[in-house]
């Protein structure tokens, strides 16, 4: 497993996704090179997905930064010897506190191994991690792409990529998650670049935006 993903403009995963979506190559070509390191901490990453649950992305830096500093480190063990108040004093809610420890309860006894998960197809991943109180599919997929660095993971219900996908292909009102899901069967089997770009391209979306505002 590669410890980044990398995408240049020869890249095989590039030059997939600019022969068979014009719109997206020419998005792809105007942001350039790309890099996304991965995850390497699993229970981390999926303990600083349920933190940052409906969350802007500051405040959820925030927190886990809090998590992380008071607990000396985000492992299983500290999470389970840690009070509730003193998980709640740093930020989290009830329902966050009750995920973490469903987490790391079935990390800690072995009932979920991370290891062993990440050695399986996508959706047997998917369905071993939603089985944890507080994932979803969702947040499964962005361990598929961030953690597992798997190449082919489209998560039509993530806002922003379906945001970014009404704006670039001119849909009215946005992108429905089956709107995005048509669109990008033209991305297989590289959905994982093509969801980075299009994440990595929301800052000139937002740019271009308030450039027609004014």
């Amino acid at each position: 497993m590669p410890a980044t993903l990398a995408y240049t403009p020869d890249s095989p995963e590039v030059r997939h996704l600019s022969a068979a979506d014009p719109t997206l190559g020419s998005f792809i070509e105007r942001i350039g090179p790309l890099t996304q390191p991965l995850e390497t901490d699993y229970f981390g990453s999926l303990a600083g997905a349920i933190v940052a649950q409906q969350l802007s992305d500051a405040a959820a830096r925030t927190i886990w930064k809090r998590v992380e500093d008071r607990l000396g480190g985000v492992t299983p063990e500290r999470v389970l010897s840690a009070e509730d108040d003193t998980l709640r004093a740093m930020g989290l809610s009830a329902s966050k506190t009750r995920y973490l420890r469903d987490l790391a309860t079935r990390v800690a006894t072995g009932s979920l191994d991370l290891a062993h998960v990440a050695t399986l197809p996508d959706e047997d991943v998917i369905a071993e991690l939603t089985a944890v109180s507080g994932i979803g599919r969702w947040t499964a997929e962005m361990f598929l792409i961030f953690a597992l660095g798997r190449p082919d993971v489209l998560a039509v219900d993530d806002g922003a990529l379906r945001a970014t996908v009404g704006w670039l292909y001119g849909l009215d009102g946005g992108a429905d998650r089956d709107a995005v899901a048509r669109i990008g069967k033209a991305w297989r089997p590289y959905r994982t670049a093509a969801s980075l770009y299009l994440w990595r391209g929301l800052a000139l979306r937002r740019a271009e935006e308030r450039a027609a505002r004014a």
